[in-house]
């Protein structure tokens, strides 16, 4: 029997490129990968800018919150992707781990998270792939 995959998106803020990136995943795996965000240092919430660049692609995270980072969500994760939170996050042995290189939406205007919400994307798809094959 195969098993659900889980995959731990993480930035620093817990607001921007990790939430995008799981509502992309959320969106186009649906139930064949489980999906969590986490943050190192979460804001009190989502950034508007990224909610309205991902509602332009027909995925609502408007009514995620930023959550802490956790040790429990690391542990139960098949796949760990950070986006700029540096060693914040904990290493265990088995688990994958991608670091995505992705500039920051915070501060920015819809242009610039457009373009960090198509990159993601790629991402994501090339991401299904590899965990569905």
């Amino acid at each position: 029997m195969t098993t659900t995959p889980t995959v731990l998106f993480v930035c620093v803020h817990n607001a921007g490129r990790s939430q995008m990136a799981a509502g992309y995943l959320q969106h186009l795996a649906g139930d064949r990968v489980e999906v969590l965000s986490a943050g190192s240092e979460p804001k009190d919430r989502i950034n508007p800018v990224a909610v309205d660049a991902m509602a332009e692609e027909g995925i609502d995270i408007a009514a995620n919150a930023p959550k802490l980072l956790t040790v429990d969500a690391v542990r139960e994760s098949d796949v760990v992707i950070t986006m700029g939170c540096g060693d914040a996050c904990p290493i265990f042995p088995g688990k994958r781990y991608e670091d995505w290189q992705l500039d920051d939406p915070a501060g920015q205007g819809i242009e610039d998270v457009r373009r960090i919400r198509d990159d993601i994307r790629a991402r994501v798809e090339a991401l299904i792939t590899d965990l569905t094959a």
